[in-house]
């Protein structure tokens, strides 16, 4: 799956392309947060942290989401920082998954968790989403189908990548509802919690009765701070949970981000007026992108959240969406990224395109320039 990341990438550098397959955006987080991380290096904060995280940042982690959503967490026992979100996936899958223990999934899917899955001797069982109207909804046949007597864990990823769709209140309950009947821990992967737009508003599956105790939240500052190279994710749950994420996790990099930590706990207790800011300014650039798309002669899908955008090439008479991708940072100059890398079954997504939108207004703007050239 990393592949065609690396090929889109290494096409883009090739061909001179606006690249919008990644999802990482192009402009600095707060400028507070930036020069405490600078006072934290001048400081002397650059040795091993300790391995569940520093302390200002375990608590700033669990006051923000209690001031949030209402959810209280010990920052001693059911708070651990991590190198990443991805590696916060990696330590719960592999501290809780054993050996021919299903995990299910929504598909598509962020590569990492079919990765993990497989590192820990999991047996994947996926539920796709489905067109609604411009959009995706989760298909609920299939949800029900993908309980049994082997589920063990549930990878949850609302606002979800790569389809920015926000899971409704009512999936979300339902979703509870069989793992509690199937005594199924949840992963929750909510890195784009902040990042909804048109009025939306983040519910965590945790806040749900009797998810809470069976829940593992996890969130990080790289979307929500715009810092994604400082590798700083955190994932919060009950002790014993906690417990079993940090003895895998402590065998895949024990610790991390020693003087990012102090800043990244800053901008949770001080910058979240930055942070809508940032939404507001990615609902405009999603609009942006779908209006060039829709100008080029794509379908779009309604983008509810995150950095991404799916498209639907067919009107243009292509129905490959990995080699329209391949052709496109030769013929136009911008890459983007097919959706079915990301898919167990791939022909119901064969088609679609995804392009990352959190660039800066002008990159956006040359991007449309190029997709009106199709």
């Amino acid at each position: 799956m990393t592949t065609i990341f690396a090929e889109m990438s290494a096409l883009a550098v090739e061909h001179g392309a606006i690249n919008l397959g990644q999802g990482f955006p192009d402009t600095d987080g707060p400028e507070s947060m930036l020069e405490a991380a600078r006072r934290a290096i001048t400081d002397g904060h650059n040795q091993y942290p300790p391995g569940i995280g520093v302390p200002e940042l375990r608590h700033a982690v669990a006051r923000h989401q209690r001031e949030q959503y209402g959810l209280d967490y010990d920052p001693d026992r059911e708070v651990l920082v991590t190198v990443g979100a991805t590696e916060a996936i990696a330590g719960a899958v592999v501290g809780l998954i054993e050996p021919g223990d299903e995990i299910i999934m929504i598909e598509p899917y962020y590569d990492a968790y079919a990765a993990t899955a497989a590192m820990a001797g999991g047996v994947r069982r996926v539920v796709p989403l489905i067109p609604d109207g411009d959009g995706f909804r989760l298909d609920r046949e299939r949800l029900a189908d993908a309980f049994g007597p082997k589920s063990a864990v549930f990878m949850l990823n609302t606002p979800h990548n790569p389809t920015g769709t926000v899971l409704s209140d009512d999936d979300l309950a339902e979703i509870a509802r069989l793992c509690i009947e199937f005594d199924v821990i949840v992963v929750a992967d909510e890195v784009y919690e902040h990042l909804l737009f048109d009025g939306r508003t983040h519910t965590p599956i945790a806040t749900l009765p009797g998810m809470k105790e069976r829940t593992l939240r996890i969130s990080s500052a790289a979307k929500t701070f715009n810092c994604t190279g400082w590798k700083v994710g955190w994932i919060s749950g009950p002790p014993e949970l906690i417990a079993a994420t940090k003895t895998a996790k402590q065998y895949m990099s024990y610790v991390g981000s020693g003087p990012f930590q102090p800043a990244v706990a800053h901008a949770l207790d001080n910058e979240l007026g930055w942070v809508r800011a940032s939404a507001a300014a990615l609902q405009n650039k999603r609009d942006m992108i779908t209006a060039a798309l829709l100008d080029a002669g794509f379908d779009v899908h309604r983008s509810e959240a995150t950095y991404f955008v799916c498209a639907d090439p067919r009107p243009l008479g292509v129905d490959d969406g990995i080699e329209f991708c391949r052709s496109l940072p030769e013929r136009i100059g911008v890459a983007a990224v097919p959706v079915s890398v990301f898919a167990d079954d791939r022909q119901p997504w064969h088609h679609l395109i995804r392009f990352a939108f959190a660039k800066r207004d002008d990159v956006i703007a040359d991007a449309a320039e190029r997709l009106r050239k199709l």
